[in-house]
């Protein structure tokens, strides 16, 4: 960028550019998204991102300035691996329409910026995820991460007998090679561990999370986003610097060896957006635009 405290003032955030990064600072109103009130403030450096667009916006009158990472670059994202609502996207900036001149123009100076490695997975994260320690209330039991264990304590109302033979579960990050994370507003939600096994690699999940003693399962007020994902998302930060040289790489959707997109993986992030539509928690307009940028991963 060519100059530095430059402020675009949006909707629900502020974008304050840097030489290097850009400092997303979020509001903390009560119609900001909560995911989003919860980050507080995140600096992106421009060798995280990969592309920037400037986009009529869903609601009439105004525009999305957004900045797409590079693959590997950010943990929250990911981990949520294309989970989140579009209102829920750190990444988005929505602006009133008579700001669009101003915004195309920061749009170009973000595109000047991006290095020459912006179409490739980045090697390491470049972005930091929520700080430790941070915990939430899972149906089964209760989640916590203090940066360097994570933990899960069973609820008797809600833990199955599989759960309570097993234990209170507690994982140091060395042990671990991965998280797997499914959005609480998504049928199924779960956050579940993934151990690594001798040779380095993932160990197989052993049964549906809600039998298996390194998951905790989601419900109607369980689980929230802004609880689980912070957590899951700082647990893949951890794990990722505590990868033994030449292992498997961290992750929480495993990546096709060419780093393009796995087109099963694809269909099946669509089918959640589409229960999400279904569900009235996505427009028309946001489903097909999500389901565009999907379908352009392949």
């Amino acid at each position: 960028m060519s100059r530095m405290g430059d402020v675009l003032a949006g909707i629900h955030a502020r974008w304050e550019f840097d030489t290097d990064s850009v400092l997303i600072r979020f509001e903390r109103g009560i119609r900001t998204p909560k995911l989003l009130q919860v980050l507080a403030e995140r600096r992106i450096p421009y060798e995280a991102l990969s592309s920037v667009t400037l986009e009529p916006g869903s609601r009439k009158g105004t525009v999305v300035l957004r900045a797409t990472p590079r693959p590997g670059a950010d943990p929250l994202v990911e981990t949520a691996a294309g989970q989140l609502r579009p209102t829920a996207d750190p990444y988005r900036l929505v602006l009133p329409a008579e700001r669009e001149t101003l915004a195309d123009y920061y749009a170009t100076e973000l595109r000047s910026a991006l290095g020459p490695a912006a179409d490739q997975e980045a090697e390491e994260f470049l972005v930091a995820a929520p700080p430790a320690p941070l915990q939430f209330k899972a149906y089964d039991g209760k989640a916590s991460f203090d940066g360097k264990v994570v933990s899960f304590r069973w609820f008797w109302t809600g833990a199955s007998s599989a759960k309570w033979k097993a234990g209170d579960q507690s994982f140091p990050v060395s042990e671990l090679a991965g998280v797997e994370w499914r959005s609480p507003e998504i049928a199924g939600g779960h956050l579940r561990l993934r151990r690594r096994g001798p040779d380095g690699a993932p160990e197989e999940a052993v049964g549906p999370p809600d039998q298996d003693p390194a998951a905790v399962v989601f419900g109607l007020g369980y689980g929230l986003v802004h609880e689980s994902l912070p957590l899951a998302a700082a647990v893949l930060e951890a794990v990722r610097a505590a990868t033994p040289p030449g292992s498997a790489p961290a992750s929480g959707a495993p990546r096709p060896a060419n780093h393009r997109a796995d087109p099963a993986d694809i269909a099946n992030r669509i089918r959640h957006l589409g229960e999400l539509r279904a569900a009235g928690l996505l427009t028309e307009e946001e489903f097909t635009t999500k389901k565009t940028q999907l379908l352009a991963e392949l």
